[in-house]
């Protein structure tokens, strides 16, 4: 909003009149990235005006970077391991990888066979098998050295210094579990179809009873692209949010994840004991689109282009990891938390 000036006279008398006001303190000429007419604009203000774009190109940096640095690491340490072992290190992995990796048997081909024939496409059983031994033997093989590796990480004792970008979120009335005091608010981005998010579940369940006292869990609307039936159900944990049952609704709908027709809301509403006459003008209302678009929008500013997709005191932890991988991101952010409260 600009403001006009009055007339010099009535600014000298009420200066005067009043205490003088307190100085801002000039920037430095490090911090001024442009002039507009004289008027120094900082990098701060950059920083607010770009908001989540800069923060989404900074976290593809930082996953960039944070690639390399574990490839690097992984370098290092299987040449050392290597060395100590007067191998080389080819033979090392061959050791500890390739001979420590059951083999595929021809009932595993065929099962998984069975189970996806229809992505197979116009491939003969036998070629398909031969792809599908390929495919598990080198899943077999990543799975050991990445255990290999972890272990070789433990005893040289890695720690990674490096930080991820965060970015604060608003959480206002989101439906959420644990104290609106709490060190750390973890936001799930979650998807009611999406069978990761369904996945993760009791691993949320298990770390708000660990650190229970010292997280939140706020729940955003995010169903993806192709998950027709994810909208409504959606819409019906908005519902039942405004009788005070969004959490009842949201753990029903996943454990029924195969049924989310509106007759099976309805009937999850009936059975959670609910005013089904207002559950229903709430499902159709404008106001859960509303929150289902407005989650949306958030989540693309953001970058959230896959389900679960978390942010631990903004720091985004993606997909349906293992709980250990919560608990270092939660560590983390309540050891941060408490140097910020000294």
């Amino acid at each position: 909003m600009i403001r006009s000036f009055g007339p010099v006279v009535l600014a000298a008398v009420v200066a005067a009149a009043s205490p003088a006001p307190a100085q801002t303190p000039e920037p430095s000429p490090s911090d001024v990235v442009a002039t507009i007419g004289g008027e120094p604009f900082t990098a701060r203000q950059l920083e607010d005006a770009a908001g989540a774009r800069l923060f989404q190109l900074r976290t593809q940096q930082y996953q960039a970077q944070r690639q390399i640095l574990d490839d690097e690491i992984a370098r290092r340490l299987l040449e050392r391991e290597a060395a100590a072992r007067k191998v080389t290190v080819p033979e090392l992995l061959k050791l500890e990888v390739e001979s420590k990796v059951a083999p595929v048997t021809e009932a595993e081909q065929k099962a998984f066979y069975a189970q996806n024939k229809a992505r197979m496409g116009e491939m003969t059983e036998a070629d398909a098998l031969k792809r599908i031994e390929t495919g598990l033997r080198q899943q077999r093989m990543g799975e050991r050295q990445a255990e290999f590796l972890s272990g070789l990480r433990a005893k040289a004792d890695v720690r990674i210094l490096m930080e991820p970008p965060r970015l604060r979120l608003a959480v206002g009335d989101d439906p959420a579990r644990g104290p609106a005091d709490a060190p750390v608010t973890i936001v799930e981005f979650s998807d009611f179809q999406c069978g990761f998010c369904f996945r993760v579940n009791p691993t949320v369940a298990q770390l708000l009873d660990r650190y229970a006292g010292k997280i939140r869990l706020a729940f955003k609307h995010s169903p993806i692209e192709g998950h027709t039936a994810a909208p409504l159900a959606h819409r019906a944990a908005f519902a039942a949010q405004q009788q005070g049952k969004f959490w009842e609704m949201h753990d029903r709908i996943f454990a029924n994840q195969r049924d989310m027709s509106r007759e099976a809301l309805l009937g999850h509403a009936r059975g959670l004991g609910l005013d089904v006459a207002r559950f229903t003008t709430d499902l159709d209302g404008a106001a859960s689109k509303a929150a289902l678009d407005r989650d949306l929008a958030e989540g693309a500013k953001l970058g959230v282009d896959g389900t679960p997709t978390f942010f631990i005191n903004g720091t985004p932890l993606v997909g349906a990891q293992p709980i250990e991988d919560f608990a270092a991101a939660i560590d983390k952010a309540l050891a941060a938390a408490t140097r910020k409260g000294a």
